[in-house]
């Protein structure tokens, strides 16, 4: 049997300009999902089992493979980063992406990379779990709480322990809700500041052309369950 991995993209395809919204198409109801036989075989070459998920927002389509996997719940593991640094941004748990927050993790961590002084930035690049935790402890369950009801992100359960619910759960969320979440951040349009939107886009680009950027964040490719990315 193959390796389980969930898989999501989302692409924001023409996205509209003032004056253009009117050439949206309406001719496919929003969320209607397309099966892509194409990205189906990449995954029976590969050998796992997983899915894969895009936006158009240009049709409000979902194209993919594997809808029911698409809409079915994981923790969100390191792709929660995304969150958690909107949030602490946005709150004032830290003051720029690029404030150093003093490393709090075991003395030999899983990457070497994390003992070095970093700030949001760095830390979403090497996926410092130990800074984005103590991000999180910042932050506090209260407001870690109401932040993710704000955002209507998966379940909105945390449970009692701020460093661990994204990881080991309560906390779940489908690839499809992830989707959505992360166009409502390219368009900043999520219940937070545009400032702190804008700042979390930016640490999260990893490409860029003209016309085009590509951002992302990686999950959890080893977890015990299914990895998550």
């Amino acid at each position: 049997m193959g390796t389980p991995h969930t898989l999501l993209a989302v692409a924001l395809l023409a996205l509209p300009t003032s004056g253009a919204a009117a050439a949206i198409s309406t001719a496919n109801p929003p969320g209607a999902w397309r099966e892509q036989q194409a990205v189906a075989a990449l995954f029976r070459e590969a050998g796992v089992e997983g899915t894969f998920v895009l936006l158009d927002e240009r049709s409000g389509e979902l194209h993919g493979h594997n809808q029911s996997r698409a809409e079915q719940r994981f923790v969100p593991a390191s792709s929660f980063k995304i969150a958690n640094a909107l949030i602490g941004l946005s709150l004032g748990a830290v003051t720029s992406v690029d404030a150093v927050i003093p490393y709090t993790g075991d003395a030999a961590p899983f990457m070497r990379e994390w003992l070095q002084p970093m700030g949001l930035r760095g830390a979403m690049k090497v996926s410092n779990v130990p800074l984005y935790q103590e991000l999180a402890r910042r932050i506090g369950l209260q407001r870690m709480r109401e932040a993710l009801v704000r955002l209507g992100y998966g379940n909105q359960q945390i449970g009692s322990d701020v460093t661990t619910f994204w990881l080991r759960g309560p906390l779940v969320i489908s690839a499809v809700e992830q989707t959505r979440f992360l166009s409502r951040l390219a368009h900043r349009t999520l219940p937070f500041p545009a400032q702190a939107q804008r700042q979390v886009a930016e640490i999260t680009q990893v490409e860029s052309g003209p016309g085009w950027s590509l951002h992302a964040k990686t999950g959890w490719q080893n977890a015990p369950g299914a990895g998550v990315g």
